[in-house]
C-alpha cells in the first residue's frame, strides 16, 4: 500500500505548461494534492485516492470558497501571457492570486509558493510584471510563509524560434549575443516541490545551459535541418516597435510582445539547475 506524504498541496494553474509538470511531480512524490482546474477532463489521469480534482475559477471568489481546507501548502502558477476572454493581467496575475491567498489565510494554510519571473522588480513598468509584482508585494506582507520562484524563461517560450526556423530565417535584434538560460517545465517543477520545505525566500533559477540568442537560433534551424540564416536587425527597431505597440495598440496586444522584446535586449543569467537541454526540446517539438 502506498504511503503518502503527510502534507496536502493545492495546485492552482494545473493545466498550464508548468502546472502540468508540477501535478505530475506531486503524484510521483506521493503528495496528497488538490488540483484546481476549470475543466476536470484535462486532469483525469491524475485522479486517485490521494489526488482530488476540483473544478473552480480562481478569478471568481465564490468559486473557490473552502478549497484550501486541510491544505498545508498552496502552489500557484496562475497567470496569463496573452490576455483572453476579456480578462486582464490585473484580473488574473494579481486579483485571482489575491483571491487564492485570502482563501489560504482563512483556512490556516502554512505556506504559499508563487511562480513569477526573473527580474520582476526591475521590469515593473511592463504590463505583465506590473500585475505579478503587485501580487508579490501582497504575498510578502500576508503573514504566511512564502517562496517566490523566478524562472529565467520556459522552454515553451522558445517555440517562437522554431516558428521562425520553419520559415527558414531567424530574426534577432542587435548582435544576438545576449545570454540567458531558459528552463524546462519538468526541471522547474522539481524546484517548486523543493520550495515546500524552505524558509521565506525568492528563488531565481534557470536551465543548465547558458546560451546566446544566436546559439538558440542556430539550434532551432539545425533541429529542422535548415541552413543557418540569422538576420540581425538594428536594436533601434526593437525600441521603436515597443513604443509603437504601446502607443497604437491595447495592452492585450502589446503586453506579451513588450515583455519578450524587453527581456531579450539584455543578458538574463540565473543560477543553473536541471538536466533538460533546449536542443533536445527543439528536436522533440519540431
Amino acid at each position: 500500500m502506498k504511503k503518502y506524504n503527510s502534507q496536502t498541496v493545492l495546485l492552482a494553474g494545473a493545466t498550464g505548461y508548468l502546472g502540468g509538470y508540477i501535478a505530475k511531480a506531486l503524484v510521483e512524490s506521493n503528495f496528497n494534492a488538490k488540483l484546481i482546474t476549470r475543466s476536470s477532463k484535462k486532469l483525469q489521469q491524475f485522479n486517485s485516492n490521494a489526488v482530488k480534482i476540483i473544478e473552480a475559477e480562481v478569478t471568481k471568489t465564490e468559486s473557490i470558497k473552502g478549497i484550501c481546507e486541510g491544505v498545508t501548502t498552496v502552489i500557484s502558477t496562475v497567470g496569463i501571457t496573452r490576455q483572453k476572454e476579456g480578462l486582464t493581467y490585473m484580473d488574473v496575475d494579481y486579483q485571482a492570486n489575491v483571491n487564492l491567498l485570502n482563501e489560504a489565510k482563512r483556512a490556516g494554510v502554512k505556506k504559499f509558493i508563487y511562480v513569477s519571473a526573473i527580474n520582476g522588480n526591475k521590469y515593473r513598468h511592463l504590463k505583465i510584471f506590473e500585475a505579478k509584482e503587485k501580487f508579490v508585494d501582497v504575498l510578502k506582507n500576508s503573514g504566511l510563509e512564502f517562496t517566490v520562484i523566478r524562472p529565467n524563461g520556459f522552454f515553451s517560450d522558445m517555440k517562437d524560434f522554431l516558428d521562425m526556423a520553419k520559415r527558414g530565417k531567424i530574426y534577432l535584434f542587435g548582435n544576438g549575443e545576449q545570454k540567458f538560460n531558459p528552463i524546462h517545465g519538468e526541471d522547474l517543477a522539481i524546484v517548486c516541490l523543493q520550495a515546500i520545505n524552505t524558509a521565506n525566500n525568492e528563488i531565481v533559477v534557470g536551465g543548465p545551459d547558458i546560451l546566446t540568442l544566436n546559439e538558440i537560433g542556430e539550434m532551432a534551424l539545425d533541429a529542422l535541418e535548415k541552413p543557418i540564416k540569422i538576420i540581425h536587425l538594428p536594436d533601434g527597431l526593437r525600441t521603436f516597435a515597443i513604443w509603437s505597440l504601446r502607443t497604437f495598440t491595447s495592452s492585450k496586444t502589446y503586453g506579451p510582445i513588450e515583455f519578450f522584446l524587453t527581456l531579450m535586449a539584455d543578458d538574463n543569467i540565473a543560477p543553473r539547475f536541471g538536466s533538460k537541454r533546449l536542443y533536445h526540446f527543439f528536436r522533440e517539438n519540431k
